[in-house]
Formats: structure tokens, sequence, C-alpha cells
């Protein structure tokens, strides 16, 4: 990042957009991915300033809105126990779940505690050994290295009293999933470069050879996404389907072996529900056996006869989150959900699309001002 102004320099960005305006020749529906690109498109302006032909929509690439009201329902019912404590960080609390949220669990008299890190969890399990320390691990893989190894620490230091309620998720099957939807548009990916520092682009080869779209692994800076944009505008024109990188500062093919090397050891994939999407086969972490005494879901168990978890009718998150809808088509945006008073996770989350438009002053015309 030594250059880092190089990649917001003003020249630098006109001269990308008039590339991509001498090469668009029809219209083209792209998809950025992770949330944190969604803010600085959105930020910037950089979909109002796109040659008509290139339209953006934005993805599921935001964890804490893609995990499912369930999940969160469970969250809040083990912090409702006196024998436990729930850590998280800090936009987990605001997100809602069937009725509630983890702020409203903790004002209950709940032991909820935002963290920076699951070490800081696991910091507090050691000095709590009369509770139970639930760490809330929400993310993708970028963040999976970093709660495994907590579960490997407390597993070496012989902590057992800490646990994960484990809502990680995987981006290469949800973009596969969102190729085959109903009503799908996408028809290229800015695939999150986040992500790929950890995973490298080795599982988007597959996606791109079978579905015939090309994805190109694209940073977070205005200049990162639009010379992004340009390589994927060239590459539909020219009738080509690849992965690229565009974030060679940060990314390589095979990504961070050490790291994947510790998530393999302490995780293994399986079926994972998505927030607005539903359940993506293998989209998702859960401990193995061999740390499986680390697990919240089974230290504690669903109670029988559970409500079942239940979402806003008037929130569209799942279709905002597949790429169907914009967030200023919703009903409610920024009239009944806004970021003080949310009814979806995209509102919540510092990377939520809804949260983007909002802050960008992006607003339904009935909405008040």
């Amino acid at each position: 990042m030594k250059y880092l102004d190089e990649y917001r320099d003003d020249d630098i960005a006109r001269s990308l957009l008039d590339q991509i305006a001498a090469t668009v020749t029809r219209p083209w529906t792209l998809m950025e991915v992770c949330g944190g690109q969604t803010h600085t498109l959105i930020r910037q302006g950089i979909d109002q300033v796109l040659p008509p032909e290139v339209e953006l929509v934005h993805g599921p690439g935001c964890p804490v809105c893609v995990t499912p009201v369930a999940m969160i329902d469970r969250a809040i019912d083990i912090a409702a126990r006196p024998d436990a404590i729930v850590c998280s960080f800090g936009d987990m609390l605001r997100v809602p779940g069937s009725g509630r949220d983890l702020f409203m669990a903790r004002a209950e008299g709940g032991d909820v505690r935002v963290v920076y890190s699951p070490l800081d969890a696991l910091t507090i399990a050691r000095d709590n050994p009369d509770k139970t320390v639930v760490f809330f691990a929400v993310g993708f893989e970028t963040t999976a290295p970093a709660n495994a190894m907590a579960v490997k620490q407390a597993h070496r230091m012989g902590i057992e009293n800490f646990a994960l309620l484990v809502a990680h998720v995987l981006v290469p099957p949800a973009i596969a999933a969102i190729l085959v939807s109903p009503g799908n548009r996408v028809q290229g990916f800015l695939a999150p470069g986040h992500v790929c520092a950890i995973q490298g682009w080795k599982e988007y080869e597959p996606i791109a050879r079978d579905f015939g779209v090309p994805l190109v692994v694209t940073g977070f800076e205005p200049v990162d996404l639009l010379e992004g944009i340009l390589m994927l505008v060239r590459q539909l024109e020219a009738g080509r389907h690849e992965v690229e990188n565009q974030y060679v500062r940060a990314v390589v093919r095979d990504g961070n072996e050490v790291a994947l090397r510790t998530v393999d050891e302490v995780f293994e994939t399986a079926d994972r529900a998505w927030r607005g999407i539903g359940v993506i086969e293998s989209s998702g972490l859960r401990l193995r056996e061999a740390y499986a005494h680390h697990d919240a879901e089974l230290i504690f168990p669903a109670a029988e006869g559970s409500v079942p978890a239940s979402e806003s009718e008037v929130c569209i998150a799942g279709d905002v989150l597949r790429g169907r809808a914009k967030p200023h088509d919703c009903p409610a945006f920024g009239i009944e959900c806004t970021p003080e008073s949310p009814l979806g996770a995209p509102m919540v989350s510092s990377e939520g699309a809804c949260a983007a438009y909002f802050l960008a002053g992006r607003r339904r015309q009935d909405a008040p001002a």
C-alpha cells in the first residue's frame, strides 16, 4: 500500500472510465461480491459515471448480512443463559433476529461483550472459568484463519470453556448459487480481494469454465474497481471467460497456504443457510470432530419447541443480496428501515449495500429528507 494515492488518482480514474466507454458495445450486468467494494463504488459515485451499458448490482459479500436469523436467535438464546458469555464484533449486536438483537439481549441482563478478536474472547474464557464463553464466528474465508487459530490455542492451553458459534460462509458456492438462480442477470463478477488474499483464486476457475462467466479478483480503491470493471468488460466483449487478477499487490493464485492449512485442520465444509437466499450446499464451515467440544451449537442445543425464525415481511434484503434488486427498490428503505432502526442486516453492517446507499444520500423519492 506504499503508493495508495495512485489508486485514488483522478486522472487515472478518468482514463479508465474513457477506456471502459471505448470498449463497451452492448449492455452488461456485473456484480461486485464484496460489501467493502460496494461502499467504495457507491460512496465515490462510480456506478453513476460508468457508461449506461454497464450496470452494477450488489452481491452477498457482507458476512453479517447473510448470517441467518435462526443463528442470531441462537446467539440471543445463549446470551440469556446465566452460565454463558457471548462475544462478538460490534456490528453483529445490532443485526435483528426474529424479534430482538444482541443489544436487547444485553439490556435484558445477558452477558454480551464486544471484542476485536477471537483471542480477546479466549482471554475472557481464561478469566471466567465458571462460564462458557461463546465467540460468534461470522465471516467469509477472510476471518476463518483467526477463528481456527483461537480454537487451536484453546485446545493447546486446555481452556475447555471456550466455544465458537460458527456461521462461516464461503464465496465460490454463493456465486454458483446466484448463477443458477431463476432470473439471474449477472454476466461477470468482481471477486473479493480480501477473501482471495487468503483463499487464492483456484476455486473460481471451475466457475468461469463451467458457467462461462469471467471473474476478476479486484481490490477496494476507486482505481482498483475501475480497472477490474475494464478487465471484465474486455473479457465479455471478446467472448472470454477466465479468472484474472487485478489485485496483484495482495493476491496470488494459491492464496495464503499457512492460513489455509490452519483452517483445514480445524474446520470442514458443510451445507449452510444464507439469510435471504436459503441453504447452499457445501457453502459453510463447521468444526471438525476433533474440535467439536468447542462447538457452541453442541454445548447449547436448541430448546425443544423453539419459535421458528422469522423476518420482516417488508424487507427485501434477500433480493438485494442476490443482485435482483437495489436498496432503493425496497418500500421500507429510508422510511421504516434506517441505520438507527434497521429491518434487515444490509442496513446494519458497515459492509451492507443498504447502509452504503443510505450513507451516500441515495434515497427513495418518497423518503423523508
